[in-house]
């Protein structure tokens, strides 16, 4: 029998992340510092306002674009923040999560051969997602010394006739780079010159540390008739498993996504709008305290790591710590498994991000105590290996 399987399915390696978690799960007394996913359990309000949706009988599609509150309430979260205006009507779509609004953006925008600058590390499914629209990932890396931040002129030297668009994800995972706004601002002038599509990935927008801000792409002027802007609420209000989030564009454009979205899951939780709702209009006190312990944690891993042995770029925003552990002599993947083999703390190799293999991500997503016992065996580690 013949195979069945999708060339181009079968050419997207399988998640380097998922590896660790599988070996992990099967041993006992083991610290994750390697999920991506805020340890706090959605915040009661919003949690209340998903059972009070259910216990009202709220369980029927919306509109192939989201409930009207829910977008209404997207714009004007945008405009506050970050003086953007899109009209909730024809310029913001609801999705299953920002990796929904990632697939429908690739999907409407890519035809075979496209070639979509992706800036690295980046997240995992970037580069799959683009190959699996029948796109083609040019990866851009970035480097320590500049802050794990895009170059314009180095992303200047990556454009070909047939590249269609840049995808960024600030601030970053796995890195905690944010971009300052100099740099968004070369990069803008760059899409400008060779008229590309800027798709911006800013699932983490409210976890910015130390004074530093967060730049919405699209409010660079000029910006926002050629940018996808993606968000959500998985990462700023603990609401992973709720499986939430947003595209919002221009209306023609994002006509298209709504027409592969339609097609493809007709409308996203009604329960998880009406949380998000709540989210948006009242959940500001919960993202500052959310935002405050992170940063705790934040200050808490990387002095530890650097007192280790293990110099770590500070990071500006996400809950990621990206030390660099050239002092082991180890490349990524082996350092990831011994230190689970012989302390059980799951850490992700750098590569699983498209870094090279001198680094690995840990994720401040979890307890402070943890956090504590974790740097501890990684003490005893590091005394050994280091």
């Amino acid at each position: 029998m013949r195979d069945f399987v999708a060339r181009r399915v079968a050419a997207v390696p399988p998640s380097g992340i998922r590896r660790f978690f599988d070996i992990a799960a099967t041993m006992e007394d083991v610290i994750s510092l390697g999920i991506g996913e805020p340890d706090f359990v959605t915040p009661p309000e919003i949690l209340e306002a998903g059972i009070r949706s259910l216990r009202n009988g709220r369980t029927h599609y919306t509109s192939n674009s989201g409930t009207q509150e829910l977008r209404e309430a997207v714009a004007v979260h945008l405009q506050r923040l970050y003086g953007v205006t899109y009209e909730p009507r024809a310029e913001i779509l609801i999705t299953v999560g920002v990796s929904e609004a990632l697939y429908l953006t690739l999907t409407a925008v890519l035809d075979p051969g496209d070639e979509v600058i992706v800036p690295t590390p980046c997240f995992v499914a970037y580069q799959p997602e683009i190959l699996l629209a029948g796109g083609v990932p040019v990866e851009l890396p970035t480097r320590l010394e500049d802050g794990f931040q895009v170059r314009p002129e180095a992303l200047e030297h990556r454009v070909t006739p047939r590249t269609k668009a840049v995808l960024l994800g600030y601030p970053n995972n796995p890195t905690g780079a944010v971009m300052s706004r100099q740099n968004l601002t070369g990069v803008a002038a760059i899409a400008e010159r060779h008229d590309l599509l800027v798709i911006s990935d800013e699932i983490y927008d409210r976890l910015v540390y130390g004074g530093h801000e967060h730049v919405c792409f699209a409010s660079i002027p000029g910006m926002h008739p050629r940018t996808v802007t993606l968000g959500g609420f998985s990462k700023d209000y603990a609401m992973t498993g709720w499986r939430i989030g947003y595209a919002a564009a221009p209306a023609e454009l994002l006509a298209a996504l709504r027409k592969v979205h339609q097609y493809t899951i007709m409308s996203a939780s009604t329960t998880a709008q009406d949380a998000a709702v709540e989210a948006l209009l009242h959940g500001e006190l919960h993202v500052e305290r959310m935002r405050a312990e992170y940063d705790r944690r934040r200050r808490l891993i990387v002095g530890g790591l650097n007192e280790l042995g293990l110099p770590t770029f500070e990071p500006l925003g996400a809950f990621y710590a990206f030390p660099s552990i050239a002092a082991t002599g180890m490349n990524d993947q082996a350092f990831a498994e011994a230190l689970l083999s012989e302390e059980r703390v799951a850490v992700v190799p750098g590569s699983a991000f498209g870094a090279d293999g001198g680094f690995v991500r840990c994720s401040y997503a979890t307890a402070y105590e943890k956090i504590e016992q974790a740097l501890e065996r990684l003490r005893r580690f590091m005394q050994h290996h280091g």
